[in-house]
């Protein structure tokens, strides 16, 4: 099974990934972790210049979009799809639904020729199911600040105007809309154990684990 966690930066979607990862092991799961961009020595490269927001701030939208989608194709065929075709679980920090949602909704790229490179890219490889975790962006946003307080950093598209973040999320609404099946959402506000038991209640539903986790 193919799991991926989308969200505002700032959701807790790593945070809730990782606990994802550790509670799937423990119901006896061959489980995989990775994110993106990275994931990948090539991906993790690439990562470093997507993200920096000292050199690259005049970074053009559409080497935006590449840069993303050249980091997952390396990403699926070098990870991804090999643990699957093993047999394996894989939980992604991020993958397609953030390039429709920032690239195509927030810098407002053509969502069709978005829709052809992705799936260049990924072979046309799809989630199983997506956990989308729900915050406001205004809300997402203190909390991206809050966080560099304690040493995360800041970077390249936290430092976009706050109405790209809206257009972000209004594209992840449209994004839910059209994949109703697939997308799986899970109210953000809260601790992270609160966050993680209603996951876990999502996830048993399609996986054989008990709800409340292992017995």
């Amino acid at each position: 099974m193919f799991i991926t966690f989308e969200g505002m930066d700032g959701s807790g979607k790593t945070t809730q990934a990782r606990l994802t990862v550790e509670f799937l092991k423990s119901c006896g799961y061959d489980v995989l972790y990775t994110r993106e961009p990275g994931g990948t020595a090539i991906g993790d490269q690439v990562r470093t210049i997507l993200l920096d927001n000292m050199e690259n701030t005049e970074m053009h939208a559409r080497t935006e979009l590449l840069l993303f989608c050249a980091s997952r194709a390396q990403l699926v065929a070098e990870v991804i799809t090999p643990h699957l075709e093993n047999g394996g679980v894989v939980v992604c920090d991020r993958y397609i639904d953030s390039t429709f949602a920032y690239q195509g909704y927030g810098h407002g790229l053509n969502l069709t020729a978005l829709k052809s490179v992705i799936q260049f890219a990924t072979g046309g490889l799809l989630p199983d199911v997506t956990v989308f975790l729900n915050i406001d962006p205004e809300a997402a946003l203190n909390r991206r600040a809050a966080g560099t307080l304690f040493g995360e950093a800041w970077n390249r598209l936290d430092d976009m105007e706050i109405d790209f973040h809206k257009r972000v999320y209004k594209g992840y609404r449209e994004l839910i809309l059209a994949s109703p099946a697939r997308f799986q959402e899970v109210d953000a506000i809260g601790t992270a154990d609160q966050v993680q038991q209603r996951i876990k209640g999502i996830l048993a539903e399609w996986l054989e684990i008990p709800k409340g986790g292992v017995a």
